[in-house]
């Protein structure tokens, strides 16, 4: 199973179900479950389901109004907005896990 790695406070989101894009620097190619992995902890605390990878958000306006899927909060959307994270990664279907899985990053 792929993996992605989320610092907190969005690996959180995420699983509660109230931030359904993923922002990434790059597209992804991937359909299905994925393993969600808290950044630092060595565990997948998670899965998920990627259904689509929509196209970059070209505007600072454009990435201020999808706030409520990326949950990037407006004092933080001009800094990730320059920095490239403007392409969303849909997720759906979160699932906590009960006992978090050992990951060791390759």
């Amino acid at each position: 199973m792929k993996g992605l790695i989320i610092e907190e406070p969005w690996i959180t989101l995420i699983l509660q179900g109230k931030k359904t894009w993923e922002m990434r620097k790059t597209a992804c190619h991937h359909r299905g479950r994925i393993a969600l992995i808290r950044k630092g902890s060595g565990r997948i605390v998670g899965t998920a389901d990627v259904i689509g990878s929509l196209q970059s958000l070209d505007t600072a306006e454009t990435y201020a109004r999808a706030e409520p899927q990326h949950r990037i909060p407006a004092s933080r959307q001009e800094r990730a907005f320059a920095d490239g994270w403007r392409t969303p990664w849909v997720l759906a279907n979160p699932r906590a896990m009960g006992s978090h899985v050992p990951y060791k990053h390759p």
